[in-house]
């Protein structure tokens, strides 16, 4: 394990970095908080939800960090402070670390959560106890040959499926009451996890008969979900704070949030524009762009299974779009790069394998 002094040293940043630069050093690190320098002062705690209230309010993620940054001083520790009052601090507000500043913003110390409580006890999850929707019920024809012999729920990342993987991180958040929605191998699926035999998934399986695309089989859930519920693709994991994701939905009172990755796409060229005549405008060498992209993870609200057709082929876009034009509440909330991991082609599922930190990679050529 790195020295105090190497990890505050890792998770330091200063005030004029991008949005966008503080990000991709979270995703690096796998950190949720990064420490705010200008040369030797403290500055503040720079957090993972601050960027993304930012971005909610169409922050640039080329605008600095100082832009943004709360002033919070309920995770800042004073020098004279008692230990215990510390801990349970970090407890309460399940932060990774702690700063200890002094009146002349000197940053005495850092404590960081796995030396107050220990490596093996980890921060904990919010408590949500919501319904989760797993649509698994695709013929995964991006992963051929596998998914001719194995449904893509039950590929394996490691010692796990991908399903469970999935599962598991919504019973973190106290959600063990799941939906699947099945199709292509669906005995398979059934008799996967009915031998598997773990109480914390509370499974519960719509079979459709023909395939009704993203969203077509949620019709068959009218009158057995009466409250919001998460919906997730099978081959996608997102690694954040999933209440701040309710939080957010609740908050600005939607009836559909998206979870949308911030995907950067770099261009290794020089890239021109033009004005009348075909005159230069401006020359941007290498420029990198941001999207919003689709992660495939939503939170519903329950009154829109009424807006889905009957036993027709639906996609999840289609209801968006149906509550777009009618003017329904919509929102977006992003998540890094680093905290999407998609395994729908075979690119895509050794980087998560490699991510997750398993070695057995599957290779298809």
């Amino acid at each position: 394990m790195k020295e105090n002094k190497e990890r505050i040293r890792e998770i330091t940043i200063a005030p004029q970095t991008s949005i966008l630069t503080a990000l991709k050093k979270m995703d690096e690190l796998q950190a949720k908080l990064l420490l705010v320098m200008d040369d030797k002062q403290f500055v503040g705690l720079l957090s993972i939800g601050d960027i993304q209230r930012g971005i909610i309010k169409n922050v640039s993620v080329d605008a600095p960090i100082g832009n943004i940054i709360r002033q919070n001083g309920i995770l800042v520790a004073k020098p004279d402070e008692d230990f215990e009052i510390i801990k349970n601090r970090m407890l309460q507000y399940r932060t990774e670390c702690m700063p200890v500043v002094s009146e002349g913003a000197t940053l005495e110390r850092v404590y960081f959560w796995e030396e107050v409580f220990g490596y093996d006890k980890k921060i904990p999850s919010a408590d949500l106890g919501l319904p989760v929707v797993i649509m698994a019920g695709g013929k995964g024809s991006r992963l051929k040959p596998i998914t001719n012999v194995l449904p893509k729920p039950l590929i394996p990342v490691g010692d796990k499926t991908i399903l469970e993987h999935i599962l598991d991180r919504f019973v973190a958040v106290n959600c063990h009451s799941f939906v699947m929605t099945v199709n292509y191998k669906a005995e398979m699926i059934r008799h996967y996890f009915d031998t598997l035999n773990n109480s914390q998934y509370q499974l519960e399986y719509i079979h459709e008969e023909n395939f009704l695309g993203t969203a077509g089989s949620l019709y068959l859930l009218k009158g057995k979900i009466t409250k919001p519920f998460f919906v997730s693709n099978c081959d996608i994991i997102i690694d954040c704070d999933y209440s701040e994701i309710y939080k957010y939905h609740q908050e600005n009172k939607n009836e559909i949030t998206i979870v949308g990755v911030l995907k950067h796409y770099p261009i290794p060229y020089g890239v021109l524009e033009t004005k009348e005549g075909g005159m230069l405008q401006s020359i941007q060498e290498k420029p990198e762009y941001t999207f919003k992209i689709n992660s495939g993870m939503y939170i519903l609200e329950a009154h829109l299974l009424d807006e889905i057709p009957e036993n027709q082929h639906f996609h999840i876009t289609e209801l968006i779009e149906k509550v777009r034009l009618r003017n329904g509440r919509i929102g977006v909330f992003p998540v890094s790069e680093g905290a999407w991991m998609d395994i729908g082609e075979w690119s895509e599922y050794n980087k998560t394998v490699q991510k997750l930190g398993f070695k057995d990679i599957v290779s298809i050529r």
